[in-house]
């Protein structure tokens, strides 16, 4: 079993890949190879899928096999779920909020975690298991960027990846923060382009992010 310091070293060498994450829900499992390809050649290597749809695993498991890429579990709820993802090939995870029996089965599962915290005291409660990468979630329902300087106050140690509500305008401004790693976001592969299977408008629009 990896300890929680190897883990964060491997999230903070996986956050450090590019500065968008793609968050992806993905419906198709035939979908996932191109879609992932598209994302790697645009420079955005990092993909999460979430568990939102019954293809997850499945595109998880597909993706996983394309070159550069590395991709990651999103919207993780249950301690069942790392162990699940872990198998199909993620290398990392991510939940929406923080629960300790997260923390404890993401480590059972030497899985790196990037659980969400919207609030001071669940960044308190993050720390206290020793986690330093955090999800900031819901980016701008929670306070956007005036919430994330005021937490680097009492924070100087933490480091965020801001999920939700960020799009092509505003994602620039949160990456400007010093305590912002990288950011997560939908408006990379929009769901009209991916039924289209328009992979050259979404690497077109991942290259626009990742320069």
């Amino acid at each position: 079993m990896n300890g929680i310091g190897d883990d964060t070293e491997r999230l903070a060498g996986i956050l450090a890949l590019a500065p968008v994450i793609p968050v992806l829900k993905v419906a198709r499992e035939a979908d996932a190879a191109p879609l992932a390809r598209a994302l790697v050649d645009g420079g955005l290597p990092v993909i999460e899928v979430t568990l939102r749809s019954d293809a997850a695993l499945g595109a998880i498991e597909r993706m996983a096999s394309v070159e550069g890429a590395v991709v990651g579990v999103g919207t993780v709820t249950r301690p069942s779920d790392f162990r699940a993802a872990r198998d199909a090939g993620a290398r990392f995870a991510v939940s929406p909020g923080f629960a300790a029996d997260l923390a404890d089965a993401a480590e059972g599962a030497g899985l790196p975690f990037l659980p969400g915290i919207a609030t001071a005291g669940e960044a308190m409660a993050a720390l206290r298991h020793g986690l330093r990468y955090l999800k900031f979630y819901p980016a701008t329902a929670a306070g956007g960027i005036p919430m994330l300087k005021a937490l680097a106050g009492p924070f100087p140690d933490l480091r965020f990846c801001p999920t939700g509500g960020l799009n092509g305008e505003n994602f620039r401004d949160y990456l400007a923060l010093a305590n912002v790693v990288c950011v997560g976001g939908s408006w990379i592969a929009p769901d009209a382009l991916v039924d289209a299977g328009d992979w050259a408008g979404i690497a077109g629009k991942a290259r626009a992010a990742a320069g």
